[in-house]
C-alpha cells in the first residue's frame, strides 16, 4: 500500500475527529450518494461540469467501475473525509495527466501533472479546515507517485465561484493565466490554478 493511501486522522478543535482516506472499490454506492449530494448543492452550477440529472441516470456499473479504477490503479485516486461515526463529509478526486494529455477540459499539459476534480465539503464542515485535509491527502498521493513523477497539481475553477477561488488561493493554488470557456455558458471562463511540487518552486529554493 502506498503510504499516502493510509488513513490520515485530523482533529479540529470543537469538531468531531475526521479521517481522510482513499475510497475502496466496494464503497461505490457510498461514493455515488455523496456525488449526487454534491451535485444538488446550491453552488453546483458553478462548481461542477456534471449535473445531478445526468449523474442520477447513470447505471450502477458506471459507479462500480469508477470506484474500482480509483482503488486499484495509479491513474486516479478518490479520497473522502469520514467522521468517527462513519459519515462521509467531503471528497476530492485526483486524476493523473501524463505530459501532452488533454485532461478533463481539453487543455494539454506541458508536464506530468495531477488534476483535482469533484471537490466537495458538506456545508456543516465548511470553514473547519477540512478542505486542506482533503487537499493534503490528494497532493501527497500525487507527489508520492514514482511514474509519472508529478511536477504540479492543477485544478479549474469557474471565475464566478468566488468562495472556491478564495479557498484555493489560501491553500497556495495560483492562477497560470490559462482559461477555457465554461461548457454550459461560453461567456464565463474556467481558470486554471496550480501548485508546484514541493522543492521545485523558486520560493521553495530560496
Amino acid at each position: 500500500m502506498n503510504p499516502v493511501d493510509r488513513a490520515q486522522r485530523a482533529v479540529t478543535p470543537g469538531k468531531t475527529p475526521r479521517t481522510v482516506r482513499a475510497v475502496r472499490a466496494d464503497e461505490w454506492g457510498r461514493a455515488k450518494r455523496l456525488r449526487l449530494e454534491a451535485l444538488r448543492d446550491p453552488a453546483a452550477p458553478v462548481a461542477y461540469l456534471d449535473t445531478y440529472e445526468n449523474a442520477v441516470g447513470r447505471p450502477d456499473s458506471f459507479w462500480r467501475e469508477r470506484a474500482e479504477q480509483s482503488a486499484r490503479g495509479t491513474s486516479a485516486r478518490h479520497f473522502v473525509a469520514e467522521t468517527a461515526d462513519g459519515v462521509w463529509v467531503g471528497a476530492v478526486v485526483v486524476l493523473v495527466e501524463p505530459k501532452g494529455s488533454a485532461g478533463v477540459l481539453g487543455v494539454p499539459g506541458e508536464c506530468d501533472q495531477a488534476h483535482l476534480v469533484g471537490v466537495y465539503v458538506r456545508p456543516d464542515h465548511r470553514g473547519t479546515g477540512l478542505l486542506k485535509e482533503l487537499f493534503d491527502a490528494a497532493t501527497g498521493w500525487a507527489w508520492s507517485l514514482e511514474e509519472p513523477r508529478v511536477e504540479r497539481v492543477r485544478l479549474h475553477v469557474d471565475e464566478r465561484n468566488g468562495r472556491a477561488r478564495a479557498a484555493y488561493a489560501k491553500l497556495g493554488f495560483e492562477p497560470t493565466g490559462v482559461t477555457v470557456p465554461v461548457e454550459s455558458d461560453p461567456s464565463a471562463r474556467e481558470l486554471e490554478l496550480t501548485v508546484t511540487r514541493p522543492g521545485d518552486s523558486p520560493r521553495d529554493r530560496a
